[in-house]
């Protein structure tokens, strides 16, 4: 690979510019895709400034927020406050209709960091499939890169990862009680690991964290659903990964190379943990109740086996009950819009350095949620499930030169597309994968040159299949015989219409189904 990489570098950018083509294909607008198996293209955006380098273009801040559903002022809801994520919002482009691959943590990610559909790579689920059983990276180096980092590691970026963005919270293998050997979760993928752990003291300690050091996995048996107690940001792991991504920054700063930071927030997943005053300020927001609060007549309800793991909170009087009472059902919603105030407090800390540091005008921004939550509609409260809340996550990418800012688009798009958009908008240098990339670009919505780049957005979960068109989601499960429980449901209607209308719609479901795999 030293080789090849080598050859690119002395060779002039026309010659460079038709060993990538070959490599992975050009043209000037990618073709939609009918599913999440189609092959990716890498198209020249029409739109960079003649003065940017032909190939490794930009730098990438990719954020992920794990459990992070569209629950946010850019996307039209008015009783949260999220500035910050709005901010970036107003400067990039939104995605009203962005679905994940599956509906946890793992699985979602894996299928993001390698670029391939579950149906090509078989993770449906689970979340330890980076470095267990068939799904399993190559621990040695390959001819291809096995991940995104990685690929752009391999093409001269500096690579940093702060907390999660694969599944465990600092990229080293350890189980939650802290047995394992602490490899690489992908190996190749990144020069510097960053994630501070303070008092916590190492990765899943961080993620699963209480106030002063004590956490879920620490021994003694503490499993508070939410804690609001301490005064200052960086009291918290988030907080202390944001003051940690803003002194990496300023790091990069001082150095030519291209970097790649990868920062990994852990709220708002379980426990709903975060500073006192975002707990007060939720309680004025004029949060509504979950609606629909019944279990909804489906095949694939879930039971929110994690959320009812939890103990409530010392002092409140709380059943665990389906549905919730009503203040108990509250106090959780206002919970996890705490956690969301807070990571979202965190991600202005860090973009408003990148500003400070004059490197966003060079640096491609994303936000990206793994998956969505269930907060009660339904009876339901996670994410383990193929229905619409539990797929669909918020996504905003901002690139230098962006057009129209500020825009939101309702065109359809999967997790999976977000690894050749990166390739397509930065031009990395080294462009081989170990595996084909099942996405398509996204490249084409950002530039305005075509309204849409697929027909529909796939998503599993275990047996189950659930396609996504614009009108409509079909959900059904495969089984020796074939598929079975279909259930088809008019999205139209709002994310929590239940009502199963696939007898009403016979061409609907037939149409859907061909997407199905």
């Amino acid at each position: 690979m030293d080789a090849v990489r080598a050859w690119l570098v002395n060779r002039s950018p026309i010659v460079v510019a038709l060993a990538i083509c070959v490599t992975v294909g050009c043209a000037a607008v990618p073709p939609k895709a009918a599913d999440d198996t189609a092959p990716s293209t890498a198209a020249v955006s029409s739109s960079t400034n003649p003065a940017t380098p032909q190939h490794n273009r930009y730098n990438v801040l990719f954020i992920a927020v794990d459990d992070l559903r569209p629950e946010l002022g850019c996307y039209g809801v008015d009783y949260v406050e999220t500035p910050n994520i709005d901010a970036l919002a107003a400067s990039g482009v939104t995605f009203e209709n962005h679905f994940c691959a599956v509906p946890t943590c793992g699985a979602s990610r894996y299928a993001l960091l390698t670029g391939r559909s579950p149906h090509r790579s078989g993770v449906r689920s689970g979340n330890e499939v980076m470095y267990r059983n068939s799904s399993a990276l190559e621990r040695g180096m390959q001819p291809g890169a096995q991940t995104l980092p990685e690929l752009f590691r391999r093409s001269g970026y500096h690579t940093t990862l702060i907390g999660k963005l694969s599944h465990t919270p600092d990229g080293r293998v350890f189980a939650y009680n802290g047995k394992g050997d602490g490899r690489e979760e992908m190996p190749h993928a990144w020069d510097d690991y960053a994630t501070p752990y303070g008092s916590w003291r190492r990765g899943w300690g961080t993620f699963f964290a209480y106030s002063d050091g004590a956490h879920r996995e620490n021994g003694t048996g503490q499993r508070d659903l939410m804690q609001f107690v301490v005064e200052d940001d960086d009291d918290l792991p988030d907080g202390m990964m944001a003051t940690q991504a803003m002194a990496k920054l300023r790091e990069r700063a001082n150095h030519d190379e291209p970097f790649f930071m990868g920062l990994g927030f852990f709220k708002p997943h379980l426990p709903f943990v975060a500073p006192r005053q975002d707990w007060e300020a939720v309680a004025t927001w004029p949060v509504p109740p979950p609606e629909p609060r019944a279990r909804p007549d489906t095949g694939y309800w879930s039971k929110s086996g994690e959320m009812y793991g939890y103990t409530p909170p010392p002092g409140v009087p709380w059943k665990k009950s389906r549905p919730l009472a009503d203040e108990n059902a509250m106090a959780a919603r206002r919970a996890y819009l705490a956690c969301v105030r807070y990571v979202d407090r965190q991600i202005g800390r860090v973009l408003n350095a990148l500003d400070e540091l004059e490197l966003a005008d060079s640096t491609v921004v994303v936000l990206w949620g793994d998956h969505g939550w269930y907060l009660g509609e339904g009876a339901m409260w996670g994410k383990h499930t193929p229905h619409e809340r539990a797929l669909r996550t918020p996504l905003i990418v901002r690139t230098p030169n962006q057009s129209e800012p500020g825009r939101r688009t309702a065109s359809l798009a999967s997790t999976i597309d977000l690894y050749p958009t990166l390739v397509d908008v930065c031009q990395p240098t080294f462009t081989q994968t170990h595996h084909p990339l099942d996405g398509v670009s996204l490249v084409p919505i950002l530039t305005q040159k075509a309204p849409d780049v697929r027909e529909v957005a796939t998503s599993y979960w275990q047996r189950s299949t659930s396609v996504r068109s614009a009108t409509h989601r079909l959900i059904l499960r495969r089984t020796k015989d074939g598929w079975t429980q279909r259930e088809l449901y008019d999205v139209r209607s709002g994310p929590d219409g239940f009502r199963n209308v696939a007898i009403e719609n016979p061409d609907v479901v037939e149409r859907l189904e061909s997407f199905a795999n």
